[in-house]
């Protein structure tokens, strides 16, 4: 149903912020929740934040207070804001819009972390 496109990915240094964008190709009102997902190389797809339709958030451990998750449903998007990134954050990082009728994941936007 919904369509989901990241983009803001690329090649960050250390410690360095990075914003994170993605626009749904329709209304996200009906999405209980937004989320952001990563999958790093070599490793398990993880949940790094989400949000609520009504704005209640939730993050992993390791991300508390360096990440932000937001949503703007009157611009059908979700962003995550990442502040003081490590090197083990390189990933390919997924947007996800999830409802009672659908789950939808975006094409992802590579992450790299490095000097």
């Amino acid at each position: 149903q919904v369509q989901l496109v990241e983009s803001g990915g690329g090649l960050v240094q250390p410690v360095g912020p990075l914003r994170l964008s993605c626009v749904a190709s329709a209304s996200i009102l009906s999405s209980y929740v937004m989320g952001w997902y990563r999958q790093a190389p070599g490793k398990e797809r993880e949940l790094v934040a989400h949000i609520t339709s009504g704005g209640s958030t939730n993050y992993r451990d390791p991300v508390k207070g360096r990440f932000t998750i937001s949503r703007d449903n009157a611009k059908n998007t979700v962003a995550l804001q990442m502040n003081s990134l490590k090197p083990d954050e390189t990933a390919v990082y997924y947007c996800n819009a999830r409802s009672a009728l659908y789950d939808v994941w975006g094409q992802g936007t590579h992450v790299t972390v490095s000097s």
